[in-house]
């Protein structure tokens, strides 16, 4: 394909990602007001897992050719793109409160699977055995998330943002549903073609393939969680924006490491288990901090994990390993 091409292809990418993520985010709201259920809740659950599939699909498709460091490196690196370039952009867009105590447990969660890769890193391996342990896990947290939240609903109180269901001027349940199933498809395509423009611009450029694998490719399978937590923040949804940033990376580490590893044995390179894991859970552990210590997550912090990510960019350029 020639250059106009692929910038058409980056062009129309864009605009399908960030359309998707509002339909995403308009039915994942009126679902949640229509059932009862926390908008933290669907940011955790069909939100934050919906916009992971890209990493799945490159995670498994890498184990099933043979590309081991690929599928970690994907889950890894999505996790860190999550946290400081989509964690930055909703704080500069709408100043994060403090949030209560679902946030928190959430939180532990997400620290505590982050936490796992790095024995798992130290081992060597991932085995199958270890991939059913992760997907057992992420079932186990579904489950929870899910008690929680009926608990929540049959005893009303403050906690978070529950609302009573109330179908009164709402979107009818078909075209919430829609609006999800549509939005989704839109993240998928809108991924795959700005992936594709970009690296194929990318490669033009003289830019290596390893380069653009850790850079566009990774930060590629990102753009639908991006996109969605921009749309969800700039609509001061906020709470749809941290959920899908936690959810995340919760669903990357058990479910995506989980899947891939029961499809084949994952192999962890030494590279893993001295930077990017480390750097992973200390940007966990910060990112928790921050959100649960201070009083509100502001515009100064935003910009202080955007320049954070830059740096770590220019880390990968300048000394890749």
């Amino acid at each position: 394909m020639g250059f106009w091409t692929d910038l058409l292809l980056v062009l129309l990418g864009m605009g399908l990602l960030f359309g998707g993520g509002e339909f995403l985010v308009r039915g994942a709201v009126s679902a949640a007001r229509r059932f009862g259920v926390s908008e933290l809740v669907i940011g955790l659950t069909i939100v934050g897992f919906a916009t992971s599939t890209p990493e799945l699909l490159v995670s498994v498709q890498a184990a099933l050719k043979g590309s081991p460091e690929i599928a970690v490196g994907n889950v890894v690196g999505s996790n860190i793109v999550n946290i400081l370039l989509i964690g930055g952009f909703t704080a500069l867009i709408a100043s994060v409160a403090a949030l209560g105590g679902d946030l928190k447990r959430d939180l532990r969660v997400m620290v505590a699977s982050s936490a796992l890769v790095l024995p798992a890193a130290a081992w060597g391996a991932i085995p199958r055995l270890g991939g059913l342990l992760l997907v057992a896990l992420l079932a186990a947290y579904l489950y929870a998330h899910y008690r929680a939240a009926r608990n929540a609903y049959d005893k009303p109180g403050p906690a978070d943002d529950l609302v009573a269901p109330d179908t009164v001027g709402m979107e009818p349940l078909w075209r919430s549903i829609a609006l999800l199933i549509g939005g989704i498809l839109m993240l998928f395509a809108g991924a795959n073609w700005l992936v594709d423009g970009a690296s194929s611009i990318a490669r033009a450029a003289g830019i290596s393939d390893a380069v653009v694998g850790l850079t566009v490719v990774a930060v590629g399978t990102s753009l639908p969680e991006l996109a969605t937590s921009i749309v969800a923040a700039w609509r001061g949804r906020t709470g749809v924006a941290l959920g899908n940033v936690v959810g995340s990376n919760i669903f990357n580490v058990l479910g995506i490491l989980g899947a891939t590893a029961i499809i084949a044995p994952l192999p962890i390179s030494a590279r893993f288990l001295w930077f990017d894991v480390p750097l992973m859970i200390a940007i966990s552990i910060a990112f928790a901090v921050m959100l649960t210590a201070g009083e509100r997550l502001g515009k100064a912090a935003g910009a202080v994990m955007l320049a954070g990510y830059a740096v770590y960019t220019v880390v990968l350029f300048v000394s890749p390993m």
